[in-house]
Parts: structure tokens; sequence; C-alpha cells
């Protein structure tokens, strides 16, 4: 079948390691189901992954993509959530979780094998590519927002750097819930954009903002660190769930942390049911998430290689 792989590992030109062809079929085993792709969308994973963080050499090649939505051997649409565990039952408590692409075949495929367990009915309010949006990027946002930032209707959130998946979901999901957004972008453009997809306020990033927020978002790392602390109010909460500019700010901010008791939350993707709660929320609420482009599998490096320069706003969804 046809796929997108990971063929070697290259820290510093990660696109060359990234292969188009044929790859063997998915086997099927007790408990485990296959599911016919029919929509996939990219995420910043799987640059790390070309890159060799969480995907060991001795797994190569490695089919990449966690999100998918499509079709099982009965006929069911369906959405997967990719975090594996070791069972095929979900994840157990003394057992490492594991996303699709890390130690089992990923969604740039024909088809993907994964636990039966894993699979929720597609909304039929939803096509396949915007399911295919939300078990990563979208379900980040939605435990960032409603499971770890602790924030009500009416509070203020600060979403760093406008136009990344995760941004985005913010951005949507935030209004949904009768939050007040502001976002901080380098581009002026996706600034402007931000604030059509609902955020009230756009920023240049590193502005002083007209007050302290209730909360941050923070999914830039490095570069936006010192803001982020610098604009919360005493007993705010920052929830960090990536740092696609680097993991060591210049400085750490940890006197400002104490002494105004900031709250750092750690938030990594989402559970099955987080999955399914937000599935609810866009079938019933109307919520959609914003697609960049859709290409077709076959013109995924094209795909890569903007995700890679930053040049999209929304979701890059692949068609096989």
């Amino acid at each position: 079948m046809f796929a997108a792989y990971a063929a070697r590992i290259d820290a510093d030109d990660p696109l060359s390691a990234l292969e188009l062809g044929e790859l063997p079929e998915p086997q099927a085993r007790p408990g485990w189901s296959v599911v016919t792709v029919k929509a996939a969308s990219l995420n910043h994973h799987d640059l790390w992954s070309l890159r060799g963080v969480g995907l060991p050499a001795e797994k190569l090649p490695m089919i990449l993509g966690c999100d998918a939505a499509g079709v099982d051997e009965h006929g069911n649409e369906v959405v997967i959530h990719s975090v594996i565990g070791q069972s095929g039952h979900g994840v157990g408590p003394d057992e490492p979780r594991s996303i699709l692409t890390e130690r089992y075949q990923g969604t740039f495929a024909t088809r993907v094998a994964v636990p039966t367990w894993n699979l929720l009915p597609k909304p039929a309010e939803l096509s396949f590519e915007q399911a295919a949006c939300l078990p990563t990027a979208w379900l980040t946002a939605y435990r960032m927002l409603f499971t770890n930032a602790g924030v009500k209707p009416g509070d203020t959130v600060l979403v760093q750097g406008a136009g990344g998946g995760v941004s985005t979901a913010l951005v949507v999901l935030g209004k949904a819930a009768g939050l007040r957004v502001w976002v901080t972008g380098r581009d002026e453009a996706k600034r402007a954009r931000a604030v059509e997809l609902g955020a009230d306020a756009a920023f240049e990033s590193g502005a002083r903002l007209p007050e302290r927020v209730d909360a941050v978002m923070e999914t830039v790392g490095a570069a936006t660190w010192s803001h982020s602390v610098k604009s919360l109010r005493p007993g705010g909460t920052i929830v960090i769930s990536g740092a696609t500019s680097g993991p060591s700010p210049k400085a750490a901010e940890l006197n400002r942390i104490f002494f105004l008791e900031l709250k750092v939350v750690g938030s990594t993707m989402g559970s099955k049911e987080e999955l399914a709660g937000l599935l609810s929320l866009c079938a019933t609420a109307g919520v959609r998430p914003v697609i960049d482009s859709v290409l077709p599998l076959a013109e995924a490096r094209e795909g890569f290689a903007r995700l890679a320069k930053g040049d999209v706003f929304g979701k890059i969804v692949l068609n096989p």
C-alpha cells in the first residue's frame, strides 16, 4: 500500500528522511481493527519523528501520522484515538503511554491497524477531513482548556503563537466556551485571521497586554516563556503542551512564579473520553476545525515542508 514514512532519522534535515512509496499492508490481529483511511492530518509530532524524537532507529521504516478518520472493516465511519496501550485496550496505570508512530505504524497510508478500543464513531455532522483534525491538536487544546486551565466563562485566556493547529483550536474552543481570548503572533496576517476566527484581540509577540490574564496557553516554549509568566495575574495558570521554539528559555522566571503563586501545568494529548466530548461538542455546537489545506497523500512532502516553515494557518490534511 502507498504510505508516507520515516525511512531514516535526520535531526538536522528531517525532510530528507521522509519517503513516499509502497509498504506492506497492516496485519489484522485479535482485538484490533484495520481502518481504511479517508483523511489524516499533519502534526509537528511528525516532524519530530523524522528527527528521531520518540522514534528509535530500530523501529524504521515507520509510517508517520497520528490522526485519521476512516471506515473500519464493518463499514462504520470512525475516528482514531491515537494514544495506544501495550495491551490494546487503553493505557493501563503501569504501562507507558505511546502514540501512533512511536511503537505502531501510523495513519499516512491507505490503511492502518489500531486496537478496536481506540475507535470512536465519527459524527455525521463532520466530514472525514474535519474529523481527522481532532485527535491530536484539537484534543490537546480541549484538554488544556477544559481539564487543566481552571478557567470559567468570562475569564481571559492568552494563546501564544497565532496560526498553528493547537492555537487555532484554542481560539475556536475558547470562544465556544464563553472565554475572552487574546492571541499573540509575529505575523500580522495570522493575527488578523485569528481575530476573524473569533479572538477578541491579537498582539505582536512579546507585546505588553492591556491587563494580566487568568491563564496562558503555551505551545511555543523558550521564545515566549518569559512573556507568558509576566502576562499572568497573581494565582493564574500557564498550561504548557509544547515547546516548538525550544525547551530552554533564557530565564525560568522562578521568582515571579513563587512570589505570585502562579501555577504551571503540563498537558499532553487527551483521553478517549475527552475525544468523545470534543466530537460531541463539534457535532452539537457547530464547532469546526480550521483547515489550512487538503493535499493528496502523494504530495505529503509539500505539506511537511510548509509545516516546517510555519507557513500554515490551521491543519494540513492528507487524502490517501
